[in-house]
């Protein structure tokens, strides 16, 4: 009676047989008595998704039979993903659809055509099982195209908050200037100010006295969007370029351009070194940018509508997080996001930095603490951080929590000690900011423990503060700040909390 007693309380005004109109499908109870008319827009092998006059209905495949001429085969459904967005991150896709192919033991096929299309067919009677296709579109459209049903997937350089949001791969962004260019480096202080028309010499920035010219994508592009949104302002550009093949090689031509890009399309210029605002270098590497401690690091994600998605997208979603995609997307030229660890010693830029940077309230018992906790240690890629002025963890860093769940499940750090470290920016008082990055890294493991409550206490990883001691980039610039508030994942060889008390004999 479940079935049909939530289709006559969705459909009421259709519980009556036969239609005045023509429709691809109907929809009858087994249990008889209820009749649902309209268009079929999707069935996903359990589900029935269907476009009536009363508005989109999901019914359950086991609760009713299918009659007319659309009704699917029911042995094995068709899916069809139509994904839309942002054309410089497209070239995942091949790559991605072919390794998920393989791995189901599926017959993939590139289609033909300026876009990615693709099928993945039975081995056996090379039935289609999944329609792909790739449409270049602004943001906006995209965004419009999933909520209207149009389309089924976004492909997408920010998370939106009435959508869902897979990761796919890492990018960052990176300054670009032609090979012959002579100045040195860049500030992320003068390049906020080049982009804001604030510095339009390159005498200003310790380069030869020329004008700067800007390249840039068009203002519709994606990450041209990310780029105005990770800076807060639009950035004022005198040349405009459809994609970032085309601003790579505007840039090359003219030695006093300067241009925003991934860094996966550097290439013919050359990228120009990047520091903070007290002269530290940042590098795109790969951890800093899985970390996202690299200050313009992207992510690049799938978004997806609050629908029901056909079975085989959801299997492909979750296969997003397996060793084969990751290296599917390292096949591409992105930054995969599968965990990567390295010894703390051997990023001595860091601690370098951390010294240097230390505020006048961190005391040498405080980095004599912090130097003993890392002795010996790696650092994990997985790191956490918070959506400005709020506990909530941003996107980037759930899809962290999911997979350092799915890690620890699968034993991958098996007989190892793992510390969630916990940072502040140095604003305010040291011992707040201590307190504060105690709870942060505090509210990491809370959220863990939410997500996984089947791992057991022991398997949890240990909590720890560091407040200012250990800061990524000076703390004059907003960006230098978030990139301090953080809260890193170690691998240590043996540890014990520094609160903890000797057993009473």
């Amino acid at each position: 009676m479940g079935v049909k007693a939530g289709l006559a309380a969705l459909c009421a005004a259709l519980c009556v047989t036969g239609s005045a109109f023509a429709q691809d499908v109907t929809l009858v109870a087994r249990e008889g008595g209820i009749v649902l008319s309209g268009t079929l827009q999707g069935y996903d092998g359990e589900f029935y998704r269907i476009d009536t006059a009363y508005g989109p209905l999901t019914v359950d495949g086991q609760g009713v039979i299918c009659e007319g001429p659309a009704c699917p085969d029911l042995i094995a459904p068709r899916a069809v993903m139509r994904i839309v967005g942002a054309p410089d991150a497209a070239a995942l896709l091949p790559a991605l659809f072919q390794a998920f192919a393989k791995a189901r033991g599926l017959v993939y096929e590139a289609g033909e055509g300026p876009d990615f299309q693709a099928r993945v067919l039975d081995p056996e009677t090379r039935q289609d099982l999944a329609e792909i296709s790739f449409t270049p579109m602004e943001p906006q459209l995209a965004t419009a195209a999933l909520q209207a049903g149009t389309a089924d997937l976004k492909l997408s350089y920010r998370p939106e908050p009435e959508l869902g949001s897979h990761a796919l791969a890492m990018d960052a962004l990176v300054v670009l200037v032609a090979p012959d260019n002579p100045t040195p480096e860049i500030s992320t202080v003068e390049l906020a100010a080049v982009l804001a028309g604030e510095v339009d010499n390159w005498a200003q920035i310790g380069g030869p006295d020329m004008p700067i010219v800007l390249h840039a994508l068009t203002a519709e592009a994606d990450l041209q969007q990310a780029l105005a949104a990770r800076l807060g302002t639009k950035e004022l550009t005198a040349v405009l370029h459809p994609d970032l093949a085309a601003l790579a090689e505007a840039v090359a031509k003219d030695p006093w351009a300067i241009a925003i890009s991934g860094r996966s399309a550097v290439a013919p210029a050359r990228r120009m070194p990047l520091t903070d605002s007290c002269g530290f270098p940042l590098l795109p590497t790969a951890l800093a940018i899985k970390a996202q401690d690299y200050p313009l690091a992207l992510p690049v994600m799938l978004l997806t509508p609050k629908r029901r998605l056909p079975l085989m997208t959801r299997e492909f979603l979750d296969f997003l997080r397996t060793p084969e995609a990751q290296a599917a997307v390292a096949s591409a030229g992105f930054v995969d996001r599968s965990a990567s660890r390295q010894p703390m010693t051997a990023d001595g830029l860091r601690l370098i930095n951390a010294i240097q940077g230390a505020g006048e309230d961190v005391t040498l018992d405080d980095l004599k603490r912090l130097a003993g906790i890392m002795d010996g240690a790696d650092r994990v890629s997985l790191t956490f951080r918070f959506e400005d002025g709020s506990s909530t963890l941003d996107a980037p860093s759930q899809d962290n929590l999911a997979d350092l769940a799915q890690l620890i499940a699968a034993g991958q750090f098996r007989n190892q000690k793992l510390v969630l470290a916990g940072f502040s920016d140095g604003s305010g008082a040291a011992k707040a900011n201590l307190a504060l990055s105690v709870e942060r890294a505090a509210k990491v493991a809370q959220e863990l423990a939410a997500v996984a409550p089947d791992l057991a206490t022991s398997d949890l990883p240990l909590v720890e503060g560091f407040g200012e001691a250990l800061p990524m980039a000076c703390d004059e610039t907003a960006i230098g700040r978030q990139l301090n508030r953080r809260v890193e994942l170690w691998v240590v060889p043996d540890f014990a909390p520094a609160e903890a008390e000797a057993p009473a004999p």
